[in-house]
């Protein structure tokens, strides 16, 4: 991993340096500072030659960019720079944790960051990567400015909640006693019930904004299965995203059983999952006249 570009980040630092939750100073780590001023820690994987495209990694709720290490050293084999901050109220960025003011604060901070990006690099093309909330963030993403970006990959994207369990809000949930009400009747769920918070307000935001314009839309989705533990995104909303996106080159591919983070599932559904998402980037690439390595 190699530091950030330093242009578009510098900012003078307080004589008392600004910590992460973690009591790291952000002037010993990549970091970038968003437009409310809070400091977000990024990471970036590298290629050994001159990089073929940007694709940006969008995590999910109450985890960190850390986690798609393995992803992202993939990409980086077929010769993209990939880069990814934790969200505002995640990982090492500051910001109450899964607490924001408002959800566009993190398409906002996306876009901030690709635009930087984009400055050391131009005239590269750019992916979106993004699972479950960072899906629905790279959908919502993608919709601010269409035709922007190059295509899109979603794993498991909270679209539609699971109607057994996220739906039955019908408004946010005004405090986690409503959310751990819906926990205690879902005990099978592993998903922490802070998730649901999230989940019921990314719904009120994504749906809206499905005209996403002429943008190569791969979705990777899991099938919901009577006994699965994926309580929080249902399949249908990966159907409902392939009929609104307006482009035709467009692939969904379901795993049939599977849990929700199918990018840590089973060995078998993992080795796949990266296959399709190899694949898919590589002849994206060729088709925009780069080529990719053998």
């Amino acid at each position: 991993m190699q530091a950030a570009p330093e242009d578009p980040f510098t900012m003078p630092e307080e004589r008392s340096p600004r910590l992460t939750p973690q009591n790291v100073p952000y002037q010993d780590l990549p970091h970038l500072v968003n437009a409310d001023g809070q400091y977000l820690f990024c990471r970036y994987w590298k290629p050994s030659g001159a990089p073929r495209a940007l694709a940006f990694v969008s995590h999910g709720a109450g985890e960190h960019c850390g986690r798609y290490d393995e992803l992202a050293q993939m990409l980086v084999g077929l010769g993209l720079l990939v880069f990814a901050h934790d969200h505002v109220g995640h990982g090492q960025s500051e910001g109450e944790r899964m607490v924001v003011s408002d959800f566009h604060v993190f398409v906002r901070d996306v876009l901030q960051h690709v635009d930087a990006m984009q400055k050391d690099h131009p005239g590269l093309p750019v992916f979106l990567l993004g699972h479950s909330m960072g899906g629905a963030i790279s959908i919502l993403t993608a919709a601010e400015r269409p035709g922007h970006f190059s295509g899109m990959v979603l794993i498991s994207p909270l679209v539609v909640a699971n109607p057994d369990s996220a739906t039955l809000f019908k408004e946010p949930p005004k405090s986690l006693e409503e959310v751990l009400q819906l926990t205690v009747r879902n005990i099978v769920s592993r998903i922490p019930a802070s998730l649901w918070v999230f989940a019921a307000k990314v719904l009120n935001l994504v749906l809206p904004n499905m005209s996403l314009g002429r943008i190569d839309s791969s979705v990777l989705s899991r099938n919901k299965t009577e006994g699965s533990a994926d309580r929080l995104c249902d399949s249908r909303g990966a159907y409902l995203l392939m009929e609104s996106a307006k482009s035709q080159d467009k692939t969904l591919k379901i795993y049939e059983g599977a849990y929700h983070i199918l990018h840590k599932e089973l060995p078998e559904v993992t080795s796949s999952v990266f296959r399709e998402i190899n694949t898919w980037v590589s002849q994206r690439t060729a088709v925009a006249g780069m080529g990719c390595p053998p």
